[in-house]
């Protein structure tokens, strides 16, 4: 049966990237059919709503998105749309695989590792208090039924996909009360599962680790505010945020997002890389069961980035959106 999904355009180059992700999925006979929806500031800007009615409705029915970058404005504006998704929906789960790949040549080879990052709480839950003119408080909040789940899906995808070791990112030396509950949770649920390594490392201590020796980290855990840092990191080991995916997955819902900006300055220009969102759409298959699809794309992908002839140029290449994603194609 064909599986219909929601589609966020986004923002900037969401649209071009979302319709060159869309034209490879349906080459590579993706059994799938579309909802499309403008969404984010423009949508804002000119209906005054991030998302319309109709796409939120979307959603709740299909109950898998797919979706491009959204511009968030920066101490001012309208709240995240991201963080508005992950909490309607309680997408709890953020999952962020950053592999090497011989199209940029970096520091480090052979980086295969994964951050499950919380998705619904800790700073992320925007809760603020202006004290007076000078002082502003923020409120962290950590709980059991977030932690719990988070790491049982670490531990579980470790399990699963046959990795070695679940590494817990924290800094409960000095929040001993917040991140000490969740480390203390981590090694609570690492009994269960004698097979897999557990160990922790410090939030500082492992963005060091990882610039030195990331090929010691396989999955890793931390709460929300972590987990978004330390992604991003990771990414910059591969090559960049244009060659990281991401699924955010919760019970019921799931959405698959690249994570990268919006790049409003190279809108328009067709030199955007649609790779992370396409590998993002990747995880979205294989969530729904359609694996062979997703395994021939990522061998398509695979086969362009080694041949590096036909390349964005932010994989030093000079290849047009369009170009790249028509040598995608050719490999189907």
């Amino acid at each position: 049966m064909t599986k219909t999904i929601t589609v966020f355009k986004g923002d900037g180059i969401g649209p071009e990237i979302t319709d060159a992700v869309l034209k490879i999925l349906d080459k590579a006979g993706a059994d799938l059919n579309y909802e499309i929806f403008n969404v984010g500031a423009k949508e804002y800007e000119t209906n005054g709503k991030l998302i319309p009615d109709e796409a939120f409705a979307s959603f709740d029915k299909n109950k898998v998105l797919l979706k491009s970058p959204i511009t968030t404005p920066i101490g001012k504006g309208f709240r995240s749309l991201n963080v508005t998704l992950r909490k309607k929906y309680d997408l709890y789960a953020n999952i962020r695989p950053a592999k090497s790949n011989n199209a940029v040549k970096t520091a480090f080879k052979d980086v295969d590792l994964i951050v499950f990052r919380e998705n619904t709480e800790d700073l992320y839950v925007g809760v603020e208090e202006q004290i007076d003119e000078n002082t502003v408080h923020a409120t962290k909040i950590i709980t059991r039924h977030a932690s719990e789940r988070i790491i049982k899906d670490a531990f579980e995808y470790a399990k699963a996909h046959n990795r070695k070791k679940v590494t817990c990112v924290h800094k409960a030396n000095i929040l001993k009360m917040s991140d000490g509950l969740f480390l203390n949770i981590f090694y609570d649920i690492a009994k269960n599962y004698p097979e897999i390594e557990a160990n922790d490392k410090i939030v500082d201590n492992t963005c060091m680790q990882l610039v030195m020796n990331p090929q010691q980290f396989d999955i890793m855990v931390m709460p929300n505010l972590y987990g978004d840092i330390v992604s991003d990191l990771t990414s910059g080991l591969i090559g960049g945020l244009g060659l990281l995916p991401s699924s955010n997955l919760g019970k019921d819902y799931a959405m698959f997002e690249a994570v990268h900006g919006s790049a409003p300055d190279i809108a328009g220009k067709h030199i955007a890389n649609p790779t992370a969102l396409l590998w993002s759409a990747c995880m979205m298959l294989e969530y729904l069961g359609q694996n062979d699809v997703a395994s021939k794309i990522r061998n398509a992908v695979d086969e362009v980035l080694n041949e590096g002839t036909t390349l964005t140029p932010d994989l030093h290449g000079t290849a047009t959106t369009e170009a790249y994603c028509d040598a995608i194609i050719a490999k189907l």
